[in-house]
């Protein structure tokens, strides 16, 4: 993969022992996806695609009459963890509308 600006210009095939290495415009490293354009738009869908089922076990929970500690932790350790994780890394190039996004949730 390419980033930045450099992704625009033609480079030419990288190959290793005549085989040509693919090139992709995003990917996945350590639970954080990489767009070519550091865009973030992909990794907020898979976080938000990632939450959206957990929420609904905590609404069922809740609705069960689970204690509100134990819902609180589970929070913490199943829905929070998943927001947060990576933030160091991407949350400084965030839209304001891509902000909104998760604070929705």
């Amino acid at each position: 993969m390419v980033f930045g600006s450099l992704a625009k210009q033609p480079i030419p095939c990288l190959t290793i022992q005549s085989d040509v290495i693919e090139r992709v415009t995003t990917f996945k490293l350590l639970g954080v996806t990489l767009p070519s354009d550091l865009s973030w738009e992909a990794h907020i869908n898979a976080i938000c695609a990632n939450v959206a089922p957990r929420l609904y076990y905590l609404k069922q929970l809740r609705r069960a009459g689970l204690p509100s500690g134990d819902l609180l932790y589970l929070y913490l350790t199943v829905i929070r963890s998943v927001l947060e994780y990576g933030c160091a890394v991407w949350h400084h190039g965030l839209t304001v509308a891509q902000s909104h996004k998760l604070e929705s949730l």
